[in-house]
């Protein structure tokens, strides 16, 4: 009911005495360069997206107000630093 082996066979046989293996070849060569192109573009695209990403992370990062109180009291520690010092 599917395609058997033969067939398949037949099919090649018939397509390589039409084109000739050079001709056969070459469209491997072309069909090839051409995924390739176009991995190293989706590649490019993906790394453009990643680095738009990052920035606008780091630009939220920069522009992040952190609201607390300021206090003049010393700390435990640096009490005792102060302690070591004399």
């Amino acid at each position: 009911m599917g395609i058997s082996i033969w067939q398949l066979l037949i099919v090649l046989l018939i397509i390589v005495l039409l084109f000739g293996t050079k001709k056969i070849r070459n469209i491997g060569k072309d069909m090839g360069g051409a995924l390739k192109g176009f991995r190293d573009a989706m590649d490019i695209r993906d790394n453009k997206q990643d680095n738009v990403q990052q920035e606008e992370l780091e630009d939220n990062k920069v522009n992040r107000i952190i609201e607390g109180e300021v206090t003049d009291e010393e700390t435990s520690t640096d009490k005792e630093k102060e302690k070591d010092k004399v």
